[in-house]
Formats: C-alpha cells, sequence, structure tokens
C-alpha cells in the first residue's frame, strides 16, 4: 500500500483557469468534474465551476484544485489550501481518517463521492483541513 500527499488548492471561480495554467508550466493531464457533472449544484451561477480538478504529469507533478462554493468563506491568500492525502484502499484511508478525526471537525463524513470510492474532509485540532479519499479512475 501506498499513499500520496497531494497540495489540493482552493479559489473561488478560478480553479480551472488555475490548473490550465499549473499544466502549462508543469505539462500532465488536466482532469475536471464541475459541480454541475457531480449533481451537486447548490447555486447554479457556480454549476460549471470545479468541484473537483486536478494535473498530473508524468514527470511527477501533481496538484488539486477546486471553487470553493459561495456559501463557504474564503480570502484569497486565507484557507487556500489543503492537505489531500490519497490511497488505493478503504481500509488505509479509513484508519488515518479515523487517527485524524480526534479532536476534529468533520466538513464532510468519510463515505462515497462521484469522483472517488471514499472521501471525507475534516479540519483537525490544529486547525488544518485535510481531504482524505481513494484514489478513483480519474486521479489516476
Amino acid at each position: 500500500m501506498s499513499i500520496k500527499s497531494v497540495t489540493h488548492l482552493n479559489f473561488r471561480g478560478d480553479a480551472r483557469s488555475a490548473l490550465e495554467f499549473y499544466r502549462s508550466v508543469f505539462g500532465g493531464d488536466l482532469a475536471v468534474v464541475t459541480y454541475r457533472d457531480a449533481g451537486a449544484v447548490s447555486e447554479p451561477a457556480e454549476a460549471d465551476q470545479v468541484m473537483w480538478g486536478q494535473v498530473a504529469a508524468d514527470n511527477g507533478f501533481q496538484v488539486m484544485a477546486y471553487d470553493v462554493p459561495s456559501a463557504m468563506p474564503w480570502e484569497r491568500g486565507e484557507n487556500s489550501f489543503f492537505v489531500s492525502v490519497r490511497g488505493e484502499s478503504a481500509q488505509e484511508i479509513t484508519a488515518y481518517w479515523e487517527g485524524l478525526s480526534g479532536g476534529a471537525t468533520v466538513v464532510r463524513p468519510l463515505g462515497p463521492a462521484p469522483w472517488a470510492p471514499l472521501y471525507g474532509m475534516l479540519t483537525d485540532r490544529f486547525g488544518v483541513v485535510w481531504v482524505l479519499d481513494v484514489v478513483g479512475d480519474q486521479g489516476r
């Protein structure tokens, strides 16, 4: 088993442009799931914004990004990233989730997501936001 820690950047409407820019610099493949694609539109004006996106290159570069919905707080330069831990098995990710959960605030409970077999988000007791998931077909 192996895990991968990936920088997960947060934007407000600029995630696709940022990912395209990073791809132009580092190369690789761009994958994007919009809120519309995932059936998770809560604000119609945000339907085509990025709910999950990444650039992954053969040279090892990888970055993930999404557009923070307007219903959630976001300030440029503040809360601008998550720590994303990606694993290959539910057992592995569940163990990390349980380890991080002590004193944490669960943002999204660990469960299936449109882009991953298992996904969850929490803010640990130190204020760090962690996103944990089992790598799905889009994330490989």
